[in-house]
C-alpha cells in the first residue's frame, strides 16, 4: 500500500489524564443552575431508591408478621406514589441533562472550528481534511455520554454507596464487612486494565482518523480513481484500514469488556460471603428474613453504583483520546496573529516593497533568499520560473498566509506585521488555479467576494470578466443552485464565476496564481478581456506557466532557486536570450 498522510498514525502529545478531564468538565460550568437542578432531582431519586428497601422490611417483618393487612395496604400505596415520582424524577433527569450534553457539544465544536479558522496554512499543509473532519465530527460525538453522565452518574452514585455504606454498616457491621471483602481485589483489577486500555483507545482513533482520511480522500478524488482503473488498487487499501480500524476496535472491547466480567465476581464474592455469614455465623431467623432482603438489596445497591462508576470510568478511558485530540487542535496555536499593538490598513495605493526578504517551510530547505523588490501601484507584475522556484511563496507572503523568518513587507510603506490582518485581506483579491466553488446559488458564491454586495454589483462583476452571457443562459440564472465544488459546470465557467467574486471585491493588490491555467483558448479569449478590466488602476501579480498571457505585464520577474534572476518586460527579456528566452523558446518551439 502507498505510504501517504492518510495511512499514517497521527502522533498527539501525550497529556495528564487528570488534566485532560478537568478541562472537559469545566465546559458544564457554563449551566450550573440547571446542572444544580439536576442533581437535586438526583437527591431524590437516590432517597427513593434508599428507602425501598426499608419499606420491604417493614412490610415483611413488622405488618406481614403480624397480619396487619391494613397498615400493609398503606404502606403498599406510598410505596407505589414515591415510586412513581421516582419514574417522573428519572425521565426528568434524562431530558436536562440531555439538552445540556447537547449544548456543550454545540460548544466544544463551535469553538473547535472557529479556532482551526484562525490557524495557518501550515497547519493544513500536513494534515488531510478527513483527520480534521474526524476530530470536529466523530471525536466530539463521543463525548456525549461522558458529559451527561459526568453529572447523572458520578455525583449521585458516590452518594448512594456512601450512604448505603453507612446504613450496612449501622444495621450490621459483620454482614457489611462480608459484603466488601473482594472491593481491594477489584480496585486492583481496575487499575491493570485502565493502564492498558487507554492506549488502546488511542490506537483505535488513530486508526479511525485513518479510515476517515482515506475515505474522504477517495471520494473525492472518485473521478481520477476510475479514470486510471485503480478501483481494485483503492480497495485494497480500503480494506487494509478497514482490518487495521477493526482490529484496533477488537484488542480495545475486549479489554473493556473486563471490567463488567471483574465486577460481576467481586459482587458474587461479596454477596455469597455475606449470606455465608447470615446464616451460619450470625444465624439469622425466619423472623429476620426482612432484614436480610433488606441487606441483600442494599448489597446490590452498594454493588451497582459501582459498576456505573466503572462503566463511567470505562467510558472515560475509551473517549479520553478523543478529548485529547480535541485539545491538541485547540492548543495549536495560529503562527499568524496580529501583534497587541496592531492597526487598520487605510485604504491602499497599491505599493509593495520586499526588502530582503528570506523564507522556509522548514528550516533545511530555504524557498526565498534575500529577495528585494520596489512595486509601483498600479503595475502589472508577472512571476515566472520552474516549479519550486518560489512565486507562489512570494504571493503568499503578500497576503501574510506564511511569516517570513528575515526582511520586511511593506504595502503603502506599512510593514504588513504593524496591521491587522482582517484589513490587509480584505484589500487583496486572490484567485487560485483551484477555484473553488460553494454549495449554493451563483449569486451567493460571487457575494462571497464581497459580503454586503448588492444585486447590481454582482452582475456588474460578472458582466466585467464576461461571465454574465452563461450565467443568464441557466434555468435560474443568478439564482441557479450549485452542487459541491461547481459540479455540473466546465472548468472554464468556473473559473469566470471565482473571477466574479475576486472581482465583486474591488481589490488594490490582485493576485493570480495560475488562474487561466485550466481555461480554453476561446474562454482565455473572453477572460482575458475582463481581466484587462481587472487589473486596471490595480497592483497585480501574475504566475502563469502560460507565457502568452503575460505578454503584456509591466514587469516579468523570473524567478529559480529562491531568487529574481532576471527582471524586465518581455520584449527586454527576450534580448537577453536568458533563462527568460530558454523559456518562452521552449513553450513556442512546436507552435
Amino acid at each position: 500500500m502507498p505510504i501517504n498522510a492518510t495511512n499514517i498514525d497521527e502522533n498527539i502529545e501525550t497529556t495528564d489524564k487528570r488534566t485532560t478531564i478537568v478541562r472537559l468538565f469545566k465546559y458544564l460550568l457554563k449551566y450550573k443552575i440547571k446542572i444544580v437542578l439536576v442533581l437535586l432531582i438526583m437527591l431524590f431519586i437516590v432517597a427513593i431508591s434508599l428507602l425501598n428497601p426499608l419499606i420491604m422490611e417493614r412490610a415483611i417483618d413488622v405488618h406481614i408478621a403480624n397480619k396487619d393487612m391494613n397498615s400493609l395496604l398503606k404502606l403498599g400505596f406510598f410505596a407505589i406514589l414515591i415510586n412513581l415520582i421516582f419514574v417522573v424524577l428519572v425521565k426528568l433527569r434524562m431530558y436536562i441533562m440531555s439538552e445540556i450534553s447537547n449544548k456543550v457539544l454545540l460548544n466544544i465544536r463551535q469553538e473547535l472550528y472557529t479556532h482551526i479558522q484562525t490557524l495557518s496554512f501550515s497547519f493544513f499543509d500536513g494534515r488531510p481534511t478527513g483527520k480534521i473532519l474526524a476530530r470536529i465530527i466523530g471525536d466530539v460525538n463521543s463525548l456525549k455520554n461522558v458529559l451527561s453522565n459526568s453529572v447523572t452518574t458520578l455525583i449521585p452514585d458516590f452518594i448512594t454507596i456512601s450512604a448505603v455504606l453507612t446504613i450496612m454498616l449501622v444495621k450490621n457491621w459483620r454482614l457489611a464487612l462480608a459484603s466488601l471483602v473482594a472491593l481491594p481485589i477489584l480496585m486492583i483489577g481496575l487499575f491493570l486494565i485502565q493502564t492498558f486500555s487507554h492506549k488502546r483507545w488511542q490506537l483505535h482513533r488513530k486508526k479511525s482518523s485513518n479510515l476517515n482520511a482515506s475515505l474522504h480522500e477517495d471520494l473525492s478524488g472518485m473521478r481520477i480513481i476510475q479514470s486510471f482503473n485503480a478501483e481494485s488498487e483503492i480497495n485494497d487499501e480500503f480494506n487494509i484500514l478497514l482490518k487495521e480500524h477493526r482490529g484496533s476496535f477488537v484488542k480495545a472491547v475486549l479489554l473493556n469488556d473486563a471490567f463488567g466480567s471483574l465486577i460481576d465476581i467481586s459482587w458474587a464474592i461479596g454477596s455469597i460471603l455475606m449470606f455465608i455469614v447470615a446464616i451460619k455465623i450470625i444465624g439469622i431467623k425466619a423472623d429476620n428474613v426482612g432484614t436480610l432482603l433488606a441487606f441483600a438489596s442494599y448489597n446490590s445497591m452498594f454493588w451497582r453504583p459501582i459498576m456505573n462508576l466503572s462503566n463511567f470510568y470505562n467510558q472515560i478511558i475509551t473517549n479520553l483520546s478523543a478529548a485529547e485530540r480535541i485539545f491538541d487542535i485547540l492548543d495549536t496555536e495560529a503562527e499568524i496573529v496580529d501583534s497587541n499593538n496592531v492597526f487598520e490598513l487605510p485604504p491602499i495605493k497599491g505599493e509593495v516593497i520586499f526588502e530582503d526578504v528570506s523564507f522556509s517551510y522548514n528550516k533545511d530547505t530555504p524557498v526565498l533568499k534575500n529577495v528585494s523588490f520596489n512595486i509601483k501601484p498600479g503595475e502589472s507584475i508577472a512571476l515566472v520560473g520552474p516549479t519550486g522556484a518560489g512565486k507562489t511563496t512570494i504571493v503568499n507572503l503578500i497576503s501574510r498566509f506564511y511569516e517570513i523568518q528575515e526582511g520586511n513587507i511593506y504595502i503603502d510603506g506599512y510593514n504588513i506585521k504593524d496591521v491587522s490582518i482582517e484589513s490587509l485581506r480584505k484589500q487583496m483579491g486572490i484567485m487560485t488555479q483551484d477555484n473553488f466553488l460553494f454549495s449554493g446559488t451563483i449569486k451567493d458564491n460571487i457575494r462571497y467576494g464581497k459580503l454586503d454586495a448588492t444585486d447590481e454589483e454582482i452582475i456588474d462583476a460578472a458582466k466585467a470578466v464576461n461571465a454574465h452571457d452563461f450565467i443568464t443562459n441557466l434555468d435560474k440564472g443568478y439564482d441557479t443552485e450549485l452542487k459541491e465544488r461547481g459540479s455540473g459546470l466546465s472548468i472554464g465557467q468556473k473559473q469566470l464565476l471565482a473571477f466574479a467574486r475576486t472581482m465583486v471585491s474591488m481589490p488594490k493588490i490582485l493576485i493570480l496564481d495560475e488562474a487561466t491555467s485550466s481555461i480554453d483558448t476561446h474562454t482565455e479569449l473572453l477572460v482575458q478581456e475582463g481581466i484587462s478590466t481587472l487589473l486596471k488602476d490595480r497592483t497585480s501579480f501574475v504566475i502563469a506557466h502560460r507565457l502568452s498571457t503575460i505578454s503584456s505585464a509591466d514587469r516579468i520577474f523570473v524567478i529559480d532557486d529562491g531568487k529574481i534572476l532576471e527582471e524586465g518586460t518581455s520584449k527586454e527579456l527576450l534580448e537577453k536570450k536568458a533563462l527568460y528566452y530558454d523559456l518562452y523558446v521552449s513553450q513556442f518551439k512546436f507552435l
